[in-house]
């Protein structure tokens, strides 16, 4: 073990893999003390962290300076802001009707393009990074409420195209595009939020309706894909796909080639939090083959995970070399998207939400 990677560093090693929330709209002492302590590699905002553009700019400036004076590496700094309902960042930012209306819309190009290039403008302009965008989930049938007016369309074609157009916008643009649902959620009677859903369709179906518009992303190079918290029978019987060797490593990294960034959905879902608990969730989503393990709101959960990941990767040779393999993917993507990070600056927030009014 110790020829691998010396035990000083494997807890900054292993802080990179997570990416936690915070509690308010300030930066407090159990984020620093995360970052400080814990190597944590990234912060995902919602409306608990959010009051103004100049606020949100401010947040982002403390945290990564807090990054960068323990460590010397930018946080990824990330945010839901797919339109419509899911939508993090609300006026005076740029607000868009969701992925239904566009893709139901006359003139769905453009409008896929525009929203992918001014929200990816207005979220470097406040100093983030990452958008949890686009979903690329497939409805079939009647779907829960959670997705209603998120997704495209019905039609994969349709779906991977305007996918492609978003993810090109925001990342010509400075941020780092996230295809989810994989393997797709478009079948999902019930909300992961709360329970374990089973997406009952074959491998067939799967293979020509669930995974195009992934492989659509993946041909325009996205930075990023989270994965689904269900169980796909027709792929793997026993495990949801965060947790399934067989989905996360076999599919998505072997098969269909994607050699960028695997994020988990929230590990504090019902779905992972009542069995096998958030813990034990992180350390299998990072032995299937996740990169980045999402816990949304506990910070205990946060630390506990930690630990519990450090345990298994002193008594496992394998997986400490797999842990080599994910900070080289994680830093390459930082490398690309964060280099030569500098603050936002407060005087053109305030002067382009002034002129935007």
């Amino acid at each position: 073990m110790h020829s691998t990677l010396e035990l000083s560093e494997l807890n900054d090693h292993m802080g990179r893999l997570f990416m936690a929330g915070m509690p308010g709209p300030r930066l407090d002492d159990g984020t620093i003390s995360l970052i400080r302590d814990r190597g944590l590699g990234g912060v995902i905002l919602f409306k608990r962290n959010i009051e103004d553009p100049l606020q949100v700019a401010a947040l982002t400036n403390d945290l990564q300076k807090t990054a960068m004076k323990y460590h010397g590496i930018p946080l990824f700094l990330a945010v839901d802001q797919e339109g419509g309902r899911v939508a993090r960042l609300r006026e005076p930012f740029t607000l868009f009707p969701g992925n239904s209306a566009i893709g139901h819309g006359p003139d769905s190009h453009d409008m896929a393009a525009r929203f992918g290039r001014v929200s990816a403008m207005e979220m470097r302009l406040v100093g983030l990074n990452m958008n949890m965008a686009p979903v690329l989930d497939v409805p079939r049938g009647p779907v829960d409420q959670h997705l209603q007016g998120r997704m495209f369309g019905e039609d994969p074609g349709l779906v991977g195209r305007l996918g492609r157009i978003v993810v090109k916008a925001l990342q010509e643009n400075g941020v780092m595009a996230v295809g989810k649902h994989f393997p797709g959620l478009g079948k999902a009677r019930l909300d992961p939020h709360e329970h374990l859903p089973t997406i009952e369709a074959d491998q067939q179906e799967i293979e020509t309706i669930n995974l195009p518009p992934f492989q659509d992303a993946i041909g325009e190079r996205v930075s990023a894909i989270m994965t689904s918290h269900a169980i796909y029978p027709g792929l793997d019987p026993r495990h949801p796909a965060t947790l399934s060797y067989a989905i996360i490593t076999e599919l998505l990294r072997d098969r269909l080639g994607f050699q960028e960034l695997i994020i988990t959905d929230d590990l504090e879902m019902g779905a992972i939090k009542k069995d096998p608990g958030v813990p034990e969730g992180a350390v299998r989503a990072f032995e299937a083959g996740n990169d980045i393990l999402l816990i949304c709101e506990d910070q205990g959960l946060v630390r506990e995970s930690m630990d519990k990941l450090r345990n298994r990767l002193l008594t496992n040779e394998a997986l400490l070399s797999r842990l080599h393999e994910t900070v080289g993917r994680i830093m390459a993507a930082k490398e690309k998207f964060l280099r030569g990070w500098e603050p936002a600056s407060l005087k053109k927030v305030e002067r382009y939400f002034k002129d935007k009014a």
